[in-house]
């Protein structure tokens, strides 16, 4: 991947349509794919599909008003990422899912070691780092236990991801047919560590360098598009 110099202070939006078909082949493709997973993984239905498209959606109107996500005020985004990914746009849905809802935004606020106030610290010590080695260590905080989310930690943690890379002008994370493996089987290895065990000295610093290494390898900028307005003021 050719790195582009991305001026100061450029704002970006995404391809809302090339992600979805990114997606769409993804799904096509997704029973061969499971066949090489390590461990394999629940289908990708047009549900599933739909909503990680909501959250896409979402992200790229936090990054056309540039907002800054990880600031105090603006956390109610990162709910609201996880709400669309289980239950996408329908109000009945998300009305029947109000218990869980809750339940989340009680750990997303309360746990003090896996909630959100821990991974705006892990950000804010780690602001000096590459931009692909902050949104692969966001990815490992949010998945690995114990997880900011009861449900979707995989699929809102790719969509933190993209947001932490498009708003410093970089390819967001799109799942891709070349990519699949490469993201879901060390995703599973992260998914059963614990983040203040000893997996977190051995196995996690190894894995956050090889998601790092996806997401500068394999991004496409053809997901990303320059905002009309092109400026932060």
């Amino acid at each position: 991947m050719v790195q582009i110099s991305v001026e100061r202070g450029t704002r970006f939006r995404l391809d809302l349509p090339a992600i979805d078909s990114s997606l769409a082949a993804v799904q096509s493709d997704f029973a061969r794919i499971n066949e090489t997973l390590n461990t394999p993984r629940d289908p990708m239905t047009d549900e599933v599909r739909a909503n990680m498209m909501a959250g896409y959606a979402l992200i790229d109107d936090a990054l056309g008003k540039g907002l800054d996500l990880f600031e105090l005020g603006n956390s109610r985004w990162l709910l609201k990422l996880n709400t669309l990914i289980l239950c996408g746009t329908d109000r009945d849905r998300r009305d029947a899912y109000m218990q869980h809802i809750a339940a989340t935004e009680e750990r997303f606020y309360q746990d003090q070691h896996g909630g959100i106030a821990a991974l705006i610290e892990w950000l804010r010590k780690h602001s000096d780092k590459a931009v692909w080695m902050r949104a692969a260590g966001a990815y490992i905080h949010i998945l690995s236990r114990p997880q900011l989310y009861l449900e979707g930690n995989h699929r809102t943690g790719a969509l933190v991801m993209s947001y932490i890379l498009a708003r410093e002008g970089q390819p967001p994370f799109v799942l891709s047919v070349e990519n699949a493996k490469a993201f879901f089987d060390p995703s599973s290895l992260v998914k059963e560590t614990r983040r203040h065990g000893l997996g977190m000295l051995i196995r996690l610093p190894k894995l956050k360098k090889r998601f790092a290494k996806l997401l500068k390898e394999n991004g496409n900028r053809r997901y990303l598009l320059p905002h009309a307005g092109a400026r932060n003021r």
